[in-house]
């Protein structure tokens, strides 16, 4: 399948499964649950793919469910929402041997409110955390950051996430330049686009410029964390 924007049956079932997320409604829908959400998944996947090697060489994509494509279906064993399903399509372009969330990545949302992209690390387990950490306070390493981040910055109105923390990790004092990014717990860059540029022809060109401009902060992260 040749990927030229996804087709108007990928809103319809989104708009479905946000409207009726059940099983009933997600059974006799499955037909539109393959041609609209799987395959047209599938094919932005291997035409985004090679686009993303060219901004970051070892990026790492695999174009089915389990793969780049996230699972429509909600692990719901420990929450109080019991929805089954997730109300996005969700793309996932990684970084390193396994599919994990513990290295950089390229994502990709899309819900019935519009389409996200993000850049980065949503969270740090305690390995990348420290390793983050070390790098804000490195001289060398921080004036790198400052460097991606304006680079970003300059580049559109993209927003920087991953700040959590109210007051600064134990044992560290920093100048204020500093400190700030001492509040993260994830760092990453993500933008917002509306609904109809999902179905642009023009698609892949559109996501390729904008995640080359928020890569600067995915290659801080791949440098000076996850290495």
């Amino acid at each position: 399948m040749v990927f030229a924007g996804f087709p108007r049956d990928t809103l319809s079932f989104l708009d479905g499964i946000a409207a009726h997320n059940d099983k009933i409604w997600f059974d006799a829908h499955r037909t539109l649950y393959e041609a609209g959400y799987v395959a047209p998944a599938r094919a932005l996947v291997e035409a985004l793919g090679p686009e993303l090697r060219k901004i970051s060489p070892t990026v790492q994509f695999a174009p089915k469910v389990n793969g780049s494509l996230q699972r429509i279906n909600r692990d719901i064993r420990f929450s109080k929402d019991k929805r089954p399903y997730k109300e996005h399509l969700n793309l996932w372009f990684w970084h390193g041997d396994s599919k994990g969330w513990d290295t950089p990545g390229f994502w990709f949302s899309l819900g019935r409110e519009g389409l996200q992209l993000g850049v980065g690390m949503h969270g740090f387990g305690k390995a990348q955390l420290d390793a983050y950490r070390q790098s804000v306070i490195h001289p060398r390493s921080f004036t790198a950051l400052r460097a991606a981040v304006a680079r970003v910055g300059k580049a559109g109105a993209y927003e920087l996430g991953g700040r959590t923390r109210k007051l600064l990790p134990r044992g560290f004092d920093a100048d204020p330049d500093r400190a700030q990014y001492l509040l993260h717990e994830g760092l990453y860059t993500s933008f917002r686009l509306p609904p109809a540029t999902a179905t642009d022809p023009a698609l892949v060109r559109l996501l390729a410029g904008h995640y080359r401009k928020m890569w600067p902060i995915g290659q801080w992260l791949l440098e000076e964390v996850a290495g």
